[in-house]
């Protein structure tokens, strides 16, 4: 084995060294790190602090627990699930923890940012060509139509949001959202489990962590060294489709300290009808799945909540698109890794001048 241990990063699986993410429920313990592997948000989390600090698997379960009671989409009682399944009219919550709204908030900030390329509102669209259950049929233009009414996260459209919410003599205060479109529903998964990396990182470090990593389906954060004492090395997929992990391939290495990574790809989810592919990236704009030649996005930032939220933006926006929005939006400080075919179909990439400073030697 390699002295620096390399973490292979895709939209869908990871493999940390030192421990198997096949493992559930399991913690390891040792002098030189704490280790945490379980499953939550119907995929697998790692969580490996070098530190000495105390930090239970209660506490991360407990944590998770509490951000899908939040923001879970397949627990009929969360919040999103109960505002999805809401009528028109006011919808009053509590949100205890702050993770809803967090979500919301930021989730209405990369809305705005991106032109729409990210939207919450996708919950039909994505329902309607089956990424959520099996059909028969690709939807036809005029169901297209149809749920592309149903788009649209400017605020006071679908949802308008109280975000100082109303003042209730019993309760206190509680948060209020108007809900204008019965069917309109909303899905956070392109944001959610980046968030959740970050909540779990903020647990680390209140309890004095420096040097952790976190990583929920593939999203990541981390934070100073491993055990060996090096960054962390992360490790970028070439985008093959059908890829797993017996036949994948390495495209690249990046080193981080102090950062957040998350890729979103075309190149593994995605169905077949009548011999045509269909891509699980859709188009806000158009309602159809993207055609262009963008296989994945991998975007480094401050935290993974943005990481998660740009890479589906980029992936929507397309490899030219998304050269012109970096060129627009130095501000943001975050750094690219762009895999498209090129006009002679072959492998080609594109990154931002400060990847190359995050390309291990």
């Amino acid at each position: 084995m390699s002295k620096y241990p390399l973490i292979f990063l895709t939209s869908f699986l990871l493999i940390a060294c030192g421990g198997s993410n096949n493992k559930s429920q399991n913690q390891t313990n040792s002098k030189e790190s704490i280790e945490f592997y379980g499953n939550t948000q119907g995929t697998t989390y790692s969580v490996i602090v070098n530190d000495n600090i105390d930090l239970q698997m209660a506490e991360i379960e407990s944590t998770l627990d509490n951000f899908d009671q939040a923001l879970s989409s397949y627990i009929p009682n969360s919040i999103l699930s109960k505002l999805n399944a809401a009528p028109a009219g006011y919808f009053s919550y509590k949100d205890t923890f702050n993770y809803f709204n967090r979500c919301y908030e930021l989730s209405q900030e990369v809305y705005a940012l991106t032109g729409g390329a990210f939207d919450p509102t996708v919950y039909p669209l994505v329902d309607g060509w089956g990424f959520m259950k099996d059909i028969e049929h690709v939807p036809d233009s005029n169901a297209v139509d149809s749920l592309r009414a149903l788009l649209g996260f400017q605020n006071g459209y679908h949802f308008k949001y109280y975000p100082y919410g109303l003042k209730d003599e019993d309760s206190g205060v509680t948060s209020v959202i108007r809900k204008n479109t019965p069917a309109a529903k909303l899905d956070f998964n392109a944001i959610a489990q980046g968030l959740a990396v970050d909540v779990l990182a903020e647990l680390i470090e209140e309890k004095g962590g420096m040097n952790y990593f976190v990583e929920i389906g593939g999203e990541i954060r981390v934070r100073g060294k491993n055990k060996d004492g090096v960054k962390w090395r992360i490790g970028i997929d070439k985008p093959i489709e059908h890829s797993n992990q017996e036949n994948r391939e390495l495209h690249e290495i990046i080193q981080l300290d102090n950062k957040s990574v998350a890729t979103s790809g075309s190149y593994r989810k995605f169905y077949e009808k009548n011999g045509e592919k269909y891509s699980h990236t859709l188009d806000p704009k158009t309602g159809y799945p993207v055609k262009h030649n963008l296989l994945s996005a991998t975007v480094v930032a401050d935290n993974c909540a943005m990481a998660d939220a740009m890479a589906t933006a980029f992936m929507v926006m397309g490899t030219e698109k998304t050269k012109k929005f970096l060129k627009q939006h130095e501000e943001l400080n975050i750094e690219v890794y762009l895999i498209f075919n090129n006009d002679k179909d072959r492998l080609e990439v594109f990154y931002t001048p400060g990847f190359e400073w995050l390309l291990a030697e």
